[in-house]
């Protein structure tokens, strides 16, 4: 069976740069799943793209289907003969597969013996494939928004201009969107537009860098990179490269050029995030740093030319980016001249949730939650509350209505500059930390108030309303803020109880639908969570369970408990006392042995059952200090030296007895024993 490269190159008009990808992505997963249902064999698929170019080439496929055997079964041997002749469910069986009654043969199954022929079916060629493959990937592509070009009925996300598909030297034919297939592909739109005729699949990429043309999106990506780090470097700058950035740069850019542009230093008076976020969201600028990691009057922009005179490139950029600047400086003059405090009436005209009232009402509910934790983690409650008060203040402002990434920064700067405390500056920024995994969690006390407060009421809130998560909608990104709060109670060493926040939480709102169970609800959402906390700390999910399975409602008293239940679980001795542990567990559970009872010496009569009993007795003097300084790792430490004694007490000791008290003395003693380790995790999940 031969193979050779299959090529797929679908030619656009430019595509939305946040799309690229996704399309890509999904055009090669689609090839692959048709070659892969149609059973042809193929090596790596790999996808290609730019912003005029969807494509997806394939190694090694095959030049056809793998030949395979093909049985069919007719009727019953039975309903096939009478009298020894055929009948004519036979003839016509034999007939439908062109061969003689004698030809066929007998297939033996659970229900009996049938009439069967077996042929060997030659498998169909890749090529004739091909087309319905490519067809069903592109229908299948998830096209963020479809449009019409021409007098076509055709739809697609941007007008589609030609169709390469090419196996080896062969074109395939074939029809996508309007087109017919071809072998001719379009270089850069103005330094070679002139058509490119591919002689075979496997000279896409040369074919198209030799016109100026890089589909490999990667490759590309990283070409912008090295490019901006040497215009940096001849700066004598540090560039910032955010990495969303990047990607979007790419999808704009079939041949990326990197300038060096300025601006006046006068607008370095503007919070330097502004700047950023200016450069970045208009005109898709990396920023550049002096040594002191301050601002620098300079960016660095992607041409998609290289042009003869960048002078006028970057000339032009510096044309286009002075107004965009001038606005934001234009915003912060403006914002300025008005106090945040000023701006708590406008909150009552803003919504935040149609039945949980406007930000004026989270202002007020989440000032009381900030109160109460500022009191209980040693902050000061009056900041608490003055921190609320403005939290959203910068929402209503100019700069963040254009800007609104820049929510709680802004609300930094026109606190300071309004001269609150440093204190209630600062939480208004860290109120939304952290943002995303691995994010700090805020330094200040009256921060840490503030972003738990207004997470907390808007879990309740929202949970409160009968708008809880699905599985594929969190418009309010519930998941998040429970993740925000967990990381932020644990990170920050804070030993508050979940409940009780929540209770405190619900309680601020007034008339929800959902209130019955509210606070039972959201705590298991949100404990729940530590599934995911735990896989990022490289925790299996036999020891989340372990730790679930108690009523823990500290989320610090529980990342302790997974640490050092995930410790013990490497331990030598784990294996076997967790398999004990379940072995209790059923023991208890089918004697319905649940009330505590005290174990009586006077009726231990195995030695083994007098070892364990004294070992669980000394263990227990040793452990209730160390459970009750949280000291769950040193805990189970001292309680792996139960292995010995209680793989003695199975192997040596009959728990049920003859004797109805010494049974009930020995199943005691095992609830003691058990109840040891409950006071961590139940470990019986770890077997």
């Amino acid at each position: 069976m031969a193979a050779d490269t299959f090529l797929l190159e679908l030619g656009v008009e430019e595509l939305p740069p946040s799309a690229i990808d996704t399309l890509s992505d999904a055009l090669a997963d689609g090839i692959r799943q048709g070659l892969d249902e149609a059973n042809v064999e193929h090596g790596r698929v790999v996808a290609y793209a730019s912003p005029r170019r969807l494509a997806v080439q394939v190694a090694q496929l095959a030049d056809k289907q793998p030949d395979r055997e093909v049985e069919r079964r007719g009727p019953s041997l039975a309903a096939a003969f009478k009298d020894g002749e055929p009948t004519k469910a036979a003839e016509g069986f034999a007939r439908s597969c062109g061969v003689g009654v004698d030809e066929l043969i007998h297939l033996e199954t659970d229900k009996g013996t049938w009439l069967g022929y077996r042929e060997q079916q030659s498998g169909a060629a890749t090529t004739s494939l091909l087309p319905d493959i490519v067809e069903r990937s592109i229908a299948a592509l998830p096209v963020p928004k479809n449009m019409r070009w021409g007098a076509s009925r055709v739809e697609f996300t941007r007008p589609a201009h030609w169709l390469v598909m090419l196996y080896g030297t062969q074109v395939v034919d074939a029809a996508a969107l309007g087109l017919a297939s071809g072998r001719t592909t379009r270089g850069h739109r103005f330094h070679a537009p002139a058509a490119i005729e591919l002689q075979h699949a496997d000279d896409y990429l040369a074919s198209l860098e030799n016109a100026w043309v890089l589909a490999d999106r990667d490759k590309r990506r990283e070409r912008i990179r090295e490019q901006v780090l040497a215009e940096a470097e001849v700066n004598e700058a540090t560039a910032v490269i955010d990495e969303e950035l990047l990607v979007e740069v790419s999808g704009l850019v079939e041949w990326p050029v990197a300038l060096t542009g300025s601006f006046d230093e006068r607008f370095l008076e503007v919070p330097a995030e502004c700047l950023v976020s200016s450069m970045k969201a208009n005109q898709k600028y990396f920023h550049l740093l002096d040594d002191d990691g301050a601002l620098r009057p300079q960016f660095i922009t992607i041409a998609n030319i290289e042009s003869e005179r960048p002078e006028l490139v970057i000339d032009g950029n510096e044309k286009v980016i002075r107004p965009r600047l001038a606005d934001a400086a234009f915003f912060y003059d403006t914002d300025r001249r008005r106090p945040l405090g000023e701006r708590i009436k406008e909150l009552s005209s803003v919504v935040f949730q149609q039945q949980l009232g406007t930000l004026a009402d989270k202002a007020h509910r989440s000032g009381a939650i900030a109160a109460f934790i500022a009191n209980r983690i040693g902050g000061d409650v009056n900041q608490a509350q003055r921190a609320s008060e403005l939290a959203k203040c910068d929402l209503v402002t100019e700069m963040v209505q254009e800007f609104p990434e820049l929510q709680g920064t802004m609300g930094r700067y026109y606190a300071q500059h309004d001269g609150e405390s440093q204190e209630v500056a600062r939480a208004l920024e860290e109120q939304y930390l952290p943002r995303f995994a691995g994010d700090e969690v805020p330094a200040t006390t009256t921060g840490l108030a503030l972003a738990l407060a207004d997470r907390l009421d808007t879990l309740t809130g929202i949970f409160g309303i009968g708008q809880r998560p699905s599985g594929t909608k969190d418009p309010f990104a519930l998941r998040r803020a429970s993740i925000g709060v967990l990381n932020i109670l644990i990170k920050a060493e804070l030993d508050l109880d979940l409940r009780e926040l929540l209770e405190l939480a619900a309680s601020q709102h007034q008339n929800l639908p959902k209130a019955e169970g509210l606070v039972d609800e959201v705590q298991a959402y949100m404990l729940d969570r530590f599934r995911a906390w735990a896989r990022d700390e490289g925790i299996g999910a036999e020891v989340y369970l372990a730790v679930r399975s108690r009523p823990v409602t500290k989320p610090l008293d529980f990342a302790r408990r997974l640490q050092a239940v995930n410790a013990f679980s490497e331990r030598e001795e784990a294996a076997a006392l967790a398999a004990a542990n379940k072995r209790v567990a059923n023991i208890l559970a089918k004697q319905g042995h649940g009330e505590a009872r005290e174990v009586d010496a006077g009726l231990l009569q195995e030695s083994a059952e007098k070892a364990l009993s004294e070992a669980v007795t000394a263990c227990r003097q040793q452990v209730t200090p160390l459970f009750a300084d949280a000291r769950y790792s040193d805990a189970l430490d001292v309680l792996a030296g139960l292995r010995q004694p209680v793989d003695d007490f199975f192997d040596q000791v009959m728990v049920m007895a003859d004797d109805d008290a010494v049974k009930r003395n020995r199943l005691a003693l095992l609830a003691s024993l058990q109840g040891l380790f409950l006071e961590v995790a139940d470990i019986a999940e770890l077997s």
